[in-house]
């Protein structure tokens, strides 16, 4: 008995070096070695070199060309997350697009396949039918020996958390929808463990890891409010590189913030709230555009007309108002706006300052930035496939005994 409790510990220790050596590997912002990895953890040189030999076996860790030489001795060999070992595919559904893409560990982009549409009040078997044939798509140059983990979805709707139903998506008109399993019907996905996921929580995960690599900084520095902007206004707070959501997984939502009680009615049935200023649905209208005009389209008419001013500017208001009413709540002190609002950010980034500075209490001492996302478009499809990757990287010995 006493032998089999020291196996046990043993083989509990050795699955956790390997799950802090690979996320040693996966977190790097500049190329990595064994020797480095081993400092980071304080562990052997012969340890690390171990730990990391079963990781390139099993296809999760990529040996490179050695360093060049700046010193005396051996140069080392940089090691680095698969290239295409093992993948997980993204799904995305948003009110105008479907989105899907094939990533590997070490962000490499395996196959990508995209659709617009108009979902609004749509048919969630419609909708999923034609995910699963883009995901047909993003699929097939997926390399023989590419493993495939699993999917996740991003949707803008509440969901509750490590749950799979859709309970309220105001502007896709679903409610208590299983997404999962009306994924699992379709092929290819059938058999496929697909996740669901709210799309401003995972853009925001795709986020901390851009910012992650952008500046060199780890990614549990991060700390920030996300706002991605689309036809509905989806948000995160990121505090130490990890979203929070509360117990139930529904905080965030910023869009269904009420900025004026006697405003227009949401399609969430309350009146009034961020969404009806700030969507894209609304800033199009204001603007003089139909629903199919791109925010390329809409900045085109700023200069030659004053309506598309006025609707971003009205819009940059709103936000300013839901921003510091959050803020007032949460600590954080950078704003950080994704989606349309990434592309929009030059002409409403001053109006959102302009209301945070005079509605934040604490602005006077701790000043609020406001910025750019760094993640780019596709941010939402990027995160969902993190988020399945994310998963082994944890865990990488679990899926090594799978696999044995």
């Amino acid at each position: 008995m006493p032998g089999g409790r020291s196996g046990v510990r043993q083989a509990s220790l050795r699955s956790q070096n390997l799950a802090l050596v690979l996320g040693e590997i996966y977190e790097a912002t500049r190329p990595t070695t064994r020797a480095r990895v081993a400092a980071a953890l304080d562990i052997t040189r012969a340890t690390a070199s171990d730990l990391v030999e079963r990781l390139v076996d099993a296809d999760l860790v990529d040996e490179l060309a050695p360093e060049a030489a700046t010193t005396p001795g051996r140069p080392g060999v940089v090691v680095a997350p698969s290239s295409d070992g093992v993948a997980a595919l993204g799904l995305e559904i948003q009110v105008d697009h479907l989105t899907a893409q094939v990533l590997a560990l070490d962000g490499t982009v395996l196959g990508r396949a995209q659709a617009p549409g108009d979902h609004r009040d749509s048919d969630p078997r419609r909708v999923t039918r034609e995910l699963a044939r883009l995901a047909g798509r993003a699929l097939e140059t997926l390399p023989t020996r590419t493993r495939l983990l699993g999917a996740c979805v991003s949707v803008p709707a509440l969901l509750r958390s490590g749950g799979s139903v859709v309970q309220l998506a105001p502007n896709l008109g679903w409610t208590d929808v299983d997404l999962a399993a009306l994924l699992d019907r379709q092929a290819p996905l059938t058999g496929i463990r697909v996740e669901v996921g709210n799309d401003a929580d995972l853009s925001a995960l795709a986020e901390t890891r851009a910012r992650s690599r952008a500046d060199g900084s780890p990614r549990g520095e991060q700390s920030f409010l996300y706002l991605a902007g689309e036809v509905g206004i989806g948000g995160a707070v990121v505090i130490g590189g990890e979203t929070t959501r509360g117990r139930h997984g529904w905080s965030g939502e910023i869009g269904h913030v009420v900025v004026d009680r006697s405003g227009p009615r949401c399609a969430c049935g309350a009146t009034g709230c961020l969404e009806q200023y700030a969507g894209l649905d609304v800033i199009r209208r204001r603007a003089g555009l139909g629903l199919g005009a791109t925010p390329a389209d809409l900045l085109t008419r700023v200069p030659r007309g004053v309506r598309a001013g006025r609707a971003l500017g009205w819009a940059a208001e709103a936000i300013g108002v839901a921003v510091a009413s959050t803020l007032n709540i949460v600590d954080v002190d950078r704003v950080v706006l994704g989606g349309v609002y990434a592309e929009l950010f030059d002409h409403l980034a001053a109006g959102i300052e302009a209301e945070v500075a005079q509605r934040v209490l604490a602005a006077r001492w701790a000043p609020v930035a406001v910025e750019r996302a760094v993640a780019g478009p596709g941010s939402a499809v990027t995160g969902a496939a993190l988020r399945v990757l994310e998963r082994v990287v944890a865990d990488p010995a679990s899926f090594i005994e799978a696999g044995a």
